[in-house]
């Protein structure tokens, strides 16, 4: 059986390849707990990268399942390499690179002259192919993964799902980009819960029974809700517009329903509240983690370059060393290059 799209392709059959596709969902699945060591690259500066991200994408006018290859692209990475916090953006922007060319159309991927101008001019030409490069090879060739994006069309297709529920549920799945929360769930789970969540937001269904979900998939149920609190600025403008149906204002009136019926429920905070949830009261501040996790046993990622700014700050860093020919690499956090 062929599912159609509304380009006119099509979809074979879910369950035709199934096993397929749920090996290689899993094979490329990244872990949140590698990331969890890296010595630069905190929780909390994660956000900044995915509205770079996201508006990129926007400018670029990408294929939904871009953005999330991308994302999912530089979350492997980043199980892999040590990416010190200067180079962060470097990174997502040769993600993106790779991502829309294994799916977009070619006159819609993005140039390296229109990358050095949306990083204002902060990295050289040369380092967005030698960064593309490294990524490829970090990662063994494999790009290619079942995105949210997909299975949520399969489910869409099957349930009969209206446009509204669409651009609500792929809303909460970009929210869920920007948390430490999700990057370890499975895209099929994810799927399956953001587009109930949309069902439940917009009044099409009434929430599920504990017993209809399995364990994970309540969890991340129960996660989305929590984060989809305080989106970012980023997102809810991207899909205030019509051409999203207004989502993100339909989302704040369901967020602000729910938080007046919990304040009726259980009367006025008392005064440490009030001031406890005013410095709590940014989603973007995800768990954090100390630093010195890791022994660096070699240079870390990525080339050689010649200016010393950090793209999220005004410091000054030291450049690089350059790394002495050899052969020889050092388990998994091996720098750009080789080292002796």
């Amino acid at each position: 059986m062929l599912y159609s799209q509304l380009d006119g392709s099509y979809f074979v059959e879910f369950d035709d390849h199934q096993h397929r596709i749920t090996a290689q969902e899993n094979e490329t699945l990244p872990a949140a707990s590698l990331i969890d060591e890296q010595p630069e690259i905190d929780w909390f500066k994660r956000p900044y990268l995915i509205n770079f991200l996201v508006e990129a994408h926007a400018a670029f006018d990408l294929l939904p399942e871009t953005l999330f290859l991308t994302v999912n692209l530089i979350d492997r990475y980043c199980t892999k390499r040590i990416l010190l916090e200067k180079y962060y953006q470097l990174a997502g922007c040769a993600a993106l690179l790779i991502a829309a060319k294994y799916g977009d159309e070619k006159g819609r991927i993005p140039q390296i002259h229109q990358l050095e101008d949306i990083c204002c001019g902060l990295y050289d030409a040369g380092l967005f192919t030698q960064m593309e490069w490294h990524v490829l090879e970090t990662l063994d060739w494999v790009i290619g993964h079942p995105t949210v994006d997909f299975f949520s069309q399969l489910i869409v297709l099957e349930e009969g799902d209206d446009q509204v529920v669409t651009h609500m549920a792929a809303y909460l799945c970009e929210i869920a980009l920007y948390h430490r929360d999700f990057v370890s769930t499975r895209p099929t789970v994810m799927a399956r819960s953001s587009l109930d969540l949309a069902r439940v937001i917009l009044g099409r269904a009434e929430v599920k029974n504990e017993e209809d979900w399995d364990r994970m998939e309540n969890a991340t149920w129960i996660a989305l809700l929590r984060h989809c609190q305080s989106p970012s600025p980023t997102l809810v403008r991207k899909y205030s517009t019509a051409g999203y149906s207004g989502v993100s204002q339909r989302l704040a009136r369901f967020t602000a329903e729910q938080n007046a019926i919990a304040h009726r429920a259980t009367g006025p905070a008392a005064p440490r509240a009030k001031i406890i949830n005013r410095y709590m009261g940014n989603i973007y501040s995800t768990s954090q983690k100390g630093h010195n996790v890791l022994h660096v046993h070699d240079y870390p990622t990525p080339p050689i370059t010649t200016y010393s700014n950090c793209w999220m700050g005004s410091q000054s860093l030291p450049r690089m060393p350059r790394l002495p020919p050899n052969d020889a690499i050092c388990d998994r956090y091996y720098g750009f290059g080789t080292a002796s």
